[in-house]
């Protein structure tokens, strides 16, 4: 028992270190609380293929030195002149590059550790601290892997997110979770809230008792509920979970009652979502159908009056797909 209220404890200043965390972005925008629209995960690897392996360079060649300077810190580069080019090799950034002559070399590697140097950043500016990190995300503690959901650089958030499925024995996390669920201030929550909305797929690892699924349950249907945007897929992805995997008794009344949400993409995201619904529990077929045609009967935009009705008509008829969601004229612009 003493252990169980130490874990819930620390769960607890966790959601509230998410909370300060939101509170001080809101701070740093001067109070504005828009949500900005991320760009694509793009993954990261490194280091990169050395350049020497191409050629037939032996140790010994490695005779020179050189440096460069990015960012205010100065880096020491191993150089290698041969009749192929000049390589150079900075062990600290495990970089290598090639070019016709030193200068050559030296800013093609300055330029091939900037995806490094800004992924750093990123995660730096995420935690609070000054400079690039340059230890390893899964060395870092758990409060720090929740604020990385925030991260600028989505591959990171990602990155962070999957070390967090792989604690989730181990950490209550769920409480910082449903914070990042119910954020509606800081600038960045549509990717970090993707990022949440993915490790509930598996949401037995996170909620331990019918109670927490009821609140990871109504906190989804919160967020989908007033949506302005659907930045990231993060409102489709709602849907999805709630559908696909928190159907029947549960995702399932939640998506119907969402259906008349007062956010179009809200209403959207439950359209898709009672599809799911019916493919995990075909018992709910009669009720969903009957949902979507009331939906569709006091619809007011065009276009999701015809989706759902559409949605209807596949359900009914069994289909194994569905018809594709509508494109809004607003999500069409860059």
């Amino acid at each position: 028992m003493e252990t169980e209220r130490t874990d819930e404890a620390t769960a607890e200043q966790a959601a509230q270190e998410i909370r300060a965390l939101i509170d001080a972005a809101v701070a740093r925008r001067g109070g504005d609380t828009a949500a900005v629209k991320p760009g694509h995960r793009v993954p990261f690897a490194w280091p990169p293929e050395a350049v020497s392996h191409r050629y037939p360079l032996h140790s010994s060649d490695w005779r020179g030195t050189a440096e460069f300077r990015a960012h205010g810190e100065t880096f020491p580069v191993q150089t290698a002149t041969t009749p192929y080019g000049v390589f150079g090799r900075c062990e600290p950034l495990w970089l290598e590059a090639k070019g016709d002559t030193l200068e050559a070399m030296l800013r093609r590697m300055k330029e091939s550790a900037e995806p490094l140097f800004r992924r750093q950043r990123a995660i730096s500016e995420a935690l609070g601290a000054e400079g690039r990190f340059t230890g390893s995300i899964r060395s870092l503690d758990n409060l720090s892997l929740l604020k990385l959901l925030y991260c600028t650089d989505r591959d990171v958030s990602h990155e962070a997110s999957k070390e967090i499925e792989l604690r989730a024995s181990q950490f209550r996390f769920l409480p910082a979770l449903l914070e990042v669920l119910a954020d509606r201030r800081h600038p960045h929550r549509r990717a970090a809230q993707w990022c949440v909305l993915d490790l509930f797929e598996d949401f037995p690892s996170f909620c331990r008792t019918s109670e927490d699924e009821a609140q990871v349950v109504a906190t989804i249907r919160d967020l989908i509920w007033s949506a302005e945007d659907d930045y990231a897929r993060t409102i489709y992805k709602a849907g999805v979970v709630l559908g696909g995997h928190l159907p029947g008794e549960i995702g399932g009344p939640a998506l119907i009652e969402c259906l008349r949400c007062v956010s179009k993409v809200g209403r959207r995201s439950a359209i898709h979502g009672l599809f799911h619904v019916v493919e995990w529990d075909p018992e709910l077929r009669g009720a969903v159908v009957r949902a979507l045609e009331e939906c569709a009967d006091v619809e007011s935009d065009p276009q999701l009056k015809e989706y759902a009705q559409l949605m209807a008509s596949d359900i009914t008829q069994g289909a194994y797909d569905h018809i594709p969601e509508p494109v809004f004229p607003e999500e069409l612009s860059p």
